[in-house]
């Protein structure tokens, strides 16, 4: 098992070369709060001066240590007189250093170099692996120090940065938490183990660090602490003794320190000794790890099995470099028209779950936006029954009619059909609209290799886009004439309109039948009263009786006429008639100008016959409206699919290969996007690393470390 620790190593060395942070690895991370001994821990870990010191916040960039333990016979055997500890850091790449100053000092200047001079912090880590014969296999991470007032020219959020900053790493279920505490401050008031419980509530990856443990108050130590009676931590706590700024001011080595650990253990808690110290921690942490790592292979060996098929399959579509031009034109083509059908028809490989797309949509427009758009339409909307009885009496010229004259039943009727014209024309630019819209859902869902070549989607947008526009007008011209033809001829013959005027007369005899019932017994019903034409028994009254009406006995005196048949009856009664002279006044004459402009004054009632006759109209025209309406619901979503949808299916692939499989269009329409070869690279490059990383876990498997 002490083999999987360097496994983990070669893992984030494989990711580390493609710099992506896509596998959560094994890992212990360092919290604590600044000034808490952190730097000094990792130090004794590693046996030699290499973190930067100082005050306020140091470490300001994550630092990722790996240490590889080495043989010491293969150490001394290398060749390129490195020694047996050296360093190596990612961003030099093969670089060497010997020099643990000059690792320090690297460290700083990186530090600078992103985060600046400020005192600012940044997330982008550092990647330094230490190998020595003195170590064991560990992977750690150094994050900045818990702080909570800015210093100097620190920026004013910078406790919430930290913070975040900590949360990110250790949220990591396959992180280990190193929490790290000076002894002369009181547990209860940690903060790196109120950190770690954020995100590890049930401390099953917290390991607690004491240090400090000689620079407690006399009297006191850190026996209670240590065995876990102030605060319990299930993975443990080990304390250990740092060295004192004096003691790296006197350039103190870390194993004359770990030597004076050990005998102030051994003085201090004799019976701790052997459970707590620098190398026990080393011991501890590795065991730790170890076990971690053997628990998370199994998920990490899925997790980077599925990664690979994801990047294969982007790979994949992202497609090989251009070989062969006029093919690779020729087959997007085709596949661009296949898929664009294919939509249409609803056989497409990516079908939308969102909304209704492509054919769904254009049967959706037909039979629910239109059909119930025109349902919506009344028949009778916008007519008045002034405008209805209007529309009889011009029809019927100077002479008063003894029917309701056919000529207002016609031109009142096509004003109403002439409303089915627009919720048409509308329904063409829908339609018109959705094959629009086909043309994106293509680009982006079934033909991704269009991508590749922008100028190429650009000129088959084009293609298409006119192709849409040409159709239109033909096909509005088209369902405009559907219109216009119900408006050039209305057929009265028609046989649902011949049966409904059959039920319409039925009813109006049997509401006259009603009305004779009603008359009283002193009016004779054998004939006419007045001056009407006589009613023969036995024959068929005259045409025209029955809708003209009878009229009442004179009552009074009757206006007296002249025998010319001149307007004296006009007068009322007790003025003479006006003298013929020139000049003389008119005196008590009707003003036969308000008569003309207001023949019909809509405050009045109507009499039977004008509404009787109104009421004829108004079921005549909504017999024949319904109809038309009937037609023409019919008609325009053939019309439409014919002159529009099916000619646009039919034509497509004929219409892009002639506009665009051109050999002087080749180069120009398969140039590839700027980051269409950089993104091939990456992802090819990421699915290597996964193929490896694959290949060391198998590796795993196969010498029966798992």
């Amino acid at each position: 098992m002490e083999a999987l620790i360097p496994v983990i190593n070669k893992l984030q060395d494989v990711f580390n070369t493609v710099g992506a942070d896509i596998i959560q690895l094994p890992q212990i991370a360092v919290v604590g709060t600044q000034s808490s001994g952190k730097s000094s821990v990792l130090e004794s870990l590693v046996g030699r001066d290499l973190l930067p010191r100082g005050t306020g916040v140091v470490t300001r960039r994550p630092l990722i240590l790996q240490l590889v333990h080495v043989d010491p016979g293969d150490a001394q055997k290398s060749d390129d007189g490195r020694g047996e500890e050296w360093g190596k850091f990612l961003h030099t790449k093969n670089q060497i250093f010997t020099d643990f100053d000059e690792i320090r000092q690297e460290i700083e200047n990186e530090t600078e170099r992103v985060s600046g001079n400020n005192k600012g912090i940044s997330d982008e880590p550092i990647h330094l692996k230490i190998f020595s014969p003195h170590v064991v296999n560990l992977t750690l991470v150094d994050l900045p120090g818990i702080t909570k007032v800015p210093v100097g020219d620190q920026p004013k959020d910078i406790e919430i940065q930290i913070r975040d900053l900590i949360l990110k790493h250790i949220s990591n279920p396959n992180c280990i938490i190193l929490a790290v505490t000076a002894a002369n401050t009181d547990m209860a008031t940690s903060e790196a183990l109120k950190v770690a419980r954020e995100v590890d509530p049930d401390g099953r990856r917290t390991l607690a660090v004491v240090t400090k443990l000689d620079l407690m108050d006399a009297g006191t130590d850190a026996m209670d602490v240590l065995m876990g009676r102030v605060i319990p931590v299930k993975l443990g706590i080990i304390g250990v003794v740092n060295r004192s700024q004096l003691d790296i001011n006197n350039k103190k080595s870390v194993a004359d320190s770990i030597r004076d650990e050990h005998a102030f253990l051994q003085k201090k808690y004799p019976s701790l000794a052997t459970r707590n110290g620098t190398k026990y921690l080393a011991r501890t942490l590795n065991r730790l790890l170890m076990h971690h790592i053997r628990d998370c292979l199994p998920e990490l060996k899925t997790r980077i099995n599925v990664l690979a098929a994801q990047y294969q399959s982007l790979l994949n579509s992202y497609g090989e470099p251009v070989e062969d031009q006029s093919a690779t034109l020729l087959q997007l083509i085709t596949k661009f028209a296949t898929e664009y059908c294919n939509t249409i028809e609803g056989t497409a490989k990516y079908i939308e779950t969102a909304e209704l797309c492509g054919g769904a949509r254009i049967c959706y427009i037909f039979h629910e936006t239109f059909g119930r758009t025109l349902e919506s339409v009344d028949p009778l909307g916008g007519l008045s029954t002034i405008d209805i009885l209007t529309a009889i009496r011009n029809a019927t010229g100077p002479r008063p009619s003894l029917f309701v004259p056919e000529v207002s039943f016609e031109l009142l009727v096509k004003k109403q059909v002439k409303r089915l014209e627009e919720p048409s024309l509308r329904c063409v630019e829908l339609v018109h609209e959705e094959m629009q819209r086909i043309i994106q859902h293509c680009s982006n869902y079934s033909t991704q290799e269009l991508q590749r070549f922008p100028k190429l989607h650009e000129a088959i947008v084009e293609v298409v886009t006119s192709l849409l526009r040409k159709r239109l007008p033909i096909t509005n011209e088209m369902v405009h004439n559907l219109v216009a033809i119900e408006l050039a001829y209305i057929n009265t013959k028609h046989p649902d309109f011949a049966d409904a005027c059959g039920v319409m007369n039925n009813n109006i005899e049997e509401q006259r039948r009603n009305r004779m019932r009603e008359l009283p017994a002193s009016v004779p019903r054998d004939k006419s009263v007045g001056k009407g034409p006589a009613v023969v028994p036995g024959e068929p009254p005259v045409a025209g009786a029955d809708m003209v009406g009878a009229k009442a006995p004179a009552v009074g005196p009757q206006p007296e006429q002249d025998g010319t048949g001149n307007w004296r009856g006009m007068l009322k009664k007790g003025e003479d008639a006006p003298s013929s002279g020139p000049g003389s006044p008119l005196k008590g004459a009707v003003n036969l100008l308000d008569v003309v402009t207001n023949p019909v004054p809509v405050a009045r009632k109507l009499s039977s016959r004008e509404q009787r006759d109104c009421e004829v109209i108004e079921r005549l025209i909504k017999s024949y409206f319904l109809i038309v309406r009937k037609n023409i619901q019919d008609s325009v979503p053939k019309a439409v699919m014919h002159f529009l949808v099916n000619h646009v299916k039919d034509s497509l692939q004929s219409e892009l290969v002639g506009q665009l499989y051109k050999s002087g269009l080749l180069n120009d329409l398969l140039t590839e996007s700027e980051d269409m070869a950089q993104r091939r690279k990456e992802a090819a490059d990421m699915l290597q690393a996964l193929q490896k990383a694959s290949q060391v876990i198998a590796e795993i498997r196969e010498t029966h470390l798992w």
